[in-house]
């Protein structure tokens, strides 16, 4: 259920209430002493947060894929190369 946020037509008052989509939306000022209809203000809404299994291409892989990128990956992981650093240059003397 989202966040909508109002304002007092009259006395400025902005607030946030957290109601169904299905509900209707506020008439009335929540200050006792006001009541002068409310706005209903814009949003940005809220991000959308994907959580668990299921969202990424290779969530859906088959089990005979996934093991044989596991045995690919550390088959990967034994054979190391080492790089020699690059000398650096003489300097000329004069």
């Amino acid at each position: 259920m989202p966040n909508y946020d109002y304002e007092c037509q009259k006395c400025g008052e902005r607030f946030e209430v957290f109601q169904s989509m299905n509900d209707a939306k506020l008439t009335d000022c929540p200050q006792q002493a006001c009541e002068v209809q409310v706005k209903r203000l814009l949003g940005t809404g809220g991000g959308i947060i994907f959580k668990g299994a299921g969202f990424y291409q290779t969530d859906y892989r088959s089990s005979s894929y996934q093991a044989g990128a596991k045995a690919e990956n550390s088959s990967g992981k034994t054979e190391s190369a080492t790089v020699a650093p690059a000398a650096a240059p003489k300097a000329k003397a004069e």
